[in-house]
């Protein structure tokens, strides 16, 4: 009868091994006597490093990012107290990409064989990211949430100022509220199949009806910015920061008052696109020197979604708020 290797142990290993790689699965030990790892091609694949023989956790940290190098290195010293299996998340810099890893293993000495512990690599940065969104998502509901409870507080104050009956009074809260919340609808996303978002004037427009006394903005919210199309991306962007700012005039600066100016200006080029939101008029404003959420929210979606910078200036005469962007993503 002829021999067949079909179930002999080597041959296990080996789908074991082709397994492992499928799943991404990164093997390693470290000595602990002499600090040295040995990892497998999938570890170093996962770390950035040329393949070798010998690895030294000194190796390792000149690729853990700086903030997480020192947790690390307790950690793995501590596993030996652990009970029981262990993970470890950090993060790893590879050029300017940034990756998270999970390290897994047994502590409590359980995993030791021979002064040797052994473990995987797991790269989890995905879930990492998923978890940051979602983490970054809920902040941001919170806040939002926050803001529209003040905005209606805010245009409730507005139009008891103007209002001459409670029956007026209610019909242009109803109205306002009624362009809040199509003004509202902007700050989301648009479906796949709903093309092109808008004009960038007829953008602001929208979203600054609710706070415009005389309507039409005839009063104290002027609009003069360059006629063009904007993306459905960067229409939810600008709606997000748009919707910021006049939420903080509301409260805080120029549409607090009746006296209050909003004066929202632009110009473009073919690499650019500047606005200019300049309040007059209202009390005085000045920075804390604090960053809160709104302001971090600002620039986020300022930077990243638009390339752009934003830019504050704090007179005495009121909050000039420079956004310069670039054209082509206003585009996306």
């Amino acid at each position: 009868m002829p021999f067949s290797d079909q179930n002999h142990p080597l041959r296990e290993v080996s789908h074991l091994k082709r397994a492992l790689h499928a799943a991404g699965v990164a093997l390693w030990t470290w000595t602990v006597e002499t600090d040295d790892f040995a990892m497998d091609d999938q570890a170093f694949t996962l770390w950035g490093l040329p393949r070798s023989d010998k690895v030294t956790f000194e190796d390792l940290s000149s690729r853990i990012h700086p903030a997480d190098r020192d947790r690390v290195r307790a950690a793995f010293t501590a596993t030996r107290a652990l009970v029981g299996a262990y993970e470890i998340d950090f993060r790893i810099l590879i050029d300017q990409e940034i990756r998270w890893i999970s390290a897994r293993g047994l502590g409590n000495d359980e995993g030791l064989h021979q002064g040797q512990m052994a473990g995987v690599f797991l790269d989890v940065t995905g879930r990492k990211q998923a978890e940051e969104s979602h983490e970054l998502l809920a902040g941001e509901m919170s806040h939002r949430v926050k803001n529209l409870l003040a905005i209606a507080a805010g245009l409730t104050n507005m139009t008891s100022r103007s209002a001459a009956s409670v029956e007026e009074m209610t019909r242009e809260l109803i109205q306002r509220l009624t362009a809040l919340g199509r003004a509202h609808d902007l700050v989301r996303p648009l479906a796949d199949d709903q093309g092109r978002a808008a004009l960038l004037g007829d953008l602001i427009a929208v979203l600054l009806a609710p706070y415009d006394d005389s309507g039409a903005f005839a009063g104290r919210v002027r609009v003069g910015v360059p006629r063009m199309g904007i993306g459905e991306q960067s229409a939810t962007t600008l709606a997000l920061i748009i919707h910021e700012l006049a939420t903080n005039s509301l409260k805080y600066g120029a549409l607090s008052t009746q006296s209050g100016l909003l004066d929202i200006s632009g110009t473009t080029t073919d690499e650019e696109v500047e606005l200019v939101w300049t309040e007059r008029g209202g009390p005085p404003v000045a920075s804390n020197g604090e960053e809160g959420y709104g302001s971090k929210l600002l620039n986020r979606s300022v930077s990243r979604q638009l390339e752009g910078t934003i830019k504050t200036d704090w007179s005495d005469d009121g909050i000039i708020v420079t956004i310069t962007m670039k054209a082509a993503k206003l585009a996306d």
